[in-house]
């Protein structure tokens, strides 16, 4: 089973009986082939041990950095084997390989054409009125007509709108919504067709119907990433009479474009969110960036009165004063949640809802 650094150091010093498993130097001669892997590996971030002192075939999860300051967990070994036959010439690292993929660009059909009235045909759409000729985006404007100073007063400041006869340009401009949501690009023929801010339109669905603070059950909620959320769940189910129905907390400011967070566990009553974090098949969830995003939405839940507790698979840091470590879903960890509950809420609440 492959473990952290920190658990596999220990595990050989009491095997061999040594505090020092293995010297400084036992595997130069092995890691001198990979100086990019040399590099990215910093001891600070792996419990003081150094590079030299693990084998090239170990099974242990050893924190990587790019030259880029991206910080990610993987295995000696997948290291040494991606990009296939070019780890000594090259630097991996899942963000900037991310990054350094162009995007497809779609280009339009040749026969797709263009209306008489110059709007671009989109083939997905069937004109479906025989006794209107015009395209469906004139028939939008028509029903969502905006004047010169309506469109001019949703531009951001220093944006420069501009109109091409009665229809938009194709031109991105930048937006600002009327609630004060973040700034967004659209092109005016999207504006003129009712296209507004992302953050509106998505609250629509259930974020405005409730009050800042309130958990509801969200349809835009997606589903388990793993078996063992449900099960976590379960465990809770059966140690507290709560409602775990809901799925949503509904925030004061924009999460990547919803007025909405999802835990992976919401418990109203104690108005407390619990998350349960892994690395993932591929070492990648909940490091680098999207650790940054989690904190991130802590913080937003924190700001509407809720807490939050992760159970945190190893090798995970703790991020929060009342996250549990843990190295899958068991009663003690359960136990452990409860108890984390008691600080944050009171034993006496908590144990009011005690089955």
């Amino acid at each position: 089973m492959t473990e952290n650094v920190a658990q596999w150091w220990a595990r050989r010093q009491w095997s061999k009986a040594l505090a020092v498993p293995y010297a400084v130097g036992t595997y130069r001669v092995d890691w001198q082939r990979y100086p990019a892997l040399v590099r990215q590996f910093h001891p600070e971030l792996n419990a003081g041990v150094v590079l030299s002192q693990i084998p090239p075939a170990a099974d242990v999860y050893v924190q990587w950095e790019c030259d880029a300051g991206h910080r990610f967990i993987a295995t000696p070994q997948e290291q040494r084997s991606r990009p296939g036959g070019t780890r000594r010439r090259s630097a991996w690292c899942p963000w900037c390989a991310e990054l350094a993929v162009p995007k497809r660009i779609r280009r339009s059909q040749p026969d797709d054409g263009v209306h008489p009235c110059g709007h671009a045909r989109d083939p997905r759409r069937i004109e479906s009125d025989p006794d209107d000729d015009r395209c469906y985006l004139c028939r939008r404007l028509d029903r969502t007509a905006m004047s010169r100073e309506q469109l001019v007063a949703l531009a951001t400041p220093g944006s420069r709108v501009a109109l091409s006869r009665e229809n938009g340009t194709a031109t991105r401009f930048s937006w600002q919504c009327p609630d004060g949501h973040p700034a967004y690009t659209a092109t005016v023929e999207r504006i003129l067709g009712g296209r507004r801010c992302p953050v509106c339109r998505n609250a629509r669905g259930g974020a405005a119907l409730v009050a800042v603070g309130e958990a509801f059950r969200s349809e835009r909620a997606p589903k388990p990433a793993s078996a063992a959320e449900p099960e976590l769940r379960r465990r809770i189910a059966e140690r507290l009479d709560v409602d775990l129905e809901c799925t949503a907390v509904r925030v004061a400011r924009p999460f990547h474009d919803q007025l909405e967070v999802w835990p992976d566990i919401v418990i109203p009553e104690l108005r407390v969110a619990v998350e349960y974090d892994t690395i993932g098949r591929y070492g990648l969830e909940h490091v680098g960036p999207r650790e940054t995003s989690d904190r991130r939405k802590d913080r937003l839940l924190r700001a509407v009165g809720w807490e939050v507790v992760r159970v945190r698979c190893r090798p995970l840091s703790l991020l929060g004063p009342y996250d549990v470590a843990a190295s899958g879903v068991t009663d003690a960890v359960v136990e452990r949640l409860l108890s984390a509950l008691g600080e944050i809420r009171g034993d006496l609440i908590v144990d009011a809802y005690r089955r």
